[in-house]
């Protein structure tokens, strides 16, 4: 990290799940001003400020068992890079878990301008922890995604159920039992757009954040790049064509029943009316 605020200069991209944040991720990470750790998705700062299981030494534990140590192929892995994926596991098992645990995830170098965290859960806090945030970097930028909900509420869903192995549910279920699943806390928070930019709003100017749409993204992948690019003052980099037009964890082939979109209607204009108060004009095309 630089020296002067605990975190540096951080980019925090927020997005709500299934809105294009995993894409977002592998494609800036080739950025060279760009400093990425090996995990998309730390949620320190919903540790800090909302929930202190996140990243509990259970936790943390797991998650180096499941998602680094078993990760690599010993028959193909660069063993420069495996050694410097474990130098990251021990500074993520490092005690106590504080700012400068945190800070310290991040193995900073004079050519990278910004720290990068694609932690979903932090459009989850509340203004007072965006503030504090803010106060501990020498440069805050906050990007947050959104999708049409009621798209993003049925990708979300089928994601859910396909990663708990409960896809086949949904050929047996009626009305009634979609919109019990998809009002389940872990869900539908990620459909509060209103909230999470009236708490973005309040508490950081406009230069130190940015919405952007996942229309946007697909209708033009290097377009939505290049925003964010400016956003963050980076010069244009030459992503490959393959990486823009690649789709990560997509969720099951599943067609969205007729009666789905009339489950949240009521639910969906009022959160178009919640971001058109802020200024903010969803796209036409959203349902």
């Amino acid at each position: 990290m630089v020296e002067g605020g605990v975190f540096g200069n951080l980019f925090l991209s927020i997005g709500a799940m299934k809105a294009g944040t995993t894409w977002l991720n592998a494609v800036l990470r080739r950025h060279p001003e760009l400093n990425c750790p090996i995990e998309k998705e730390i949620h320190y700062f919903y540790h800090r400020y909302v929930d202190r299981s996140t990243l509990s030494d259970v936790r943390r534990l797991q998650n180096t068992r499941n998602d680094y140590i078993l990760r690599f192929d010993p028959e193909t892995a660069n063993p420069d890079m495996v050694r410097r994926n474990l130098q990251w596991v021990c500074a993520y098992l490092d005690r106590p878990v504080d700012d400068f645990w945190y800070r310290n995830l991040f193995d900073m170098r004079s050519h990278e301008r910004f720290a990068c965290d694609f932690s979903n859960l932090n459009a989850l806090l509340p203004a007072e922890a965006w503030q504090q945030i803010a106060s501990r970097t020498d440069d805050l930028r906050v990007l947050y995604t959104m999708r049409d909900p009621v798209k993003r509420l049925w990708s979300h869903m089928k994601f859910d159920l396909q990663f708990n192995g409960k896809l086949d549910l949904l050929a047996g279920w009626g009305a009634q039992d979609y919109n019990a699943y998809l009002r389940q806390d872990h869900i539908w928070v990620n459909a509060e757009y209103g909230r999470v930019l009236r708490n973005l709003y309040a508490a950081l100017p406009e230069s130190s954040r940015k919405v952007m749409f996942y229309d946007d993204i697909e209708a033009d992948n290097l377009g939505a790049i290049r925003a964010v690019e400016s956003f963050l003052g980076l010069q244009p980099f030459d992503y490959p064509r393959w990486l823009l037009e690649r789709r990560f964890t997509e969720s099951a082939r599943v067609g969205m029943p007729d009666f789905f979109p009339a489950l949240v209607a009521d639910d969906v204009a009022r959160i178009k009316a919640e971001i058109a108060e802020l200024g903010i004009d969803p796209p036409a095309s959203w349902l």
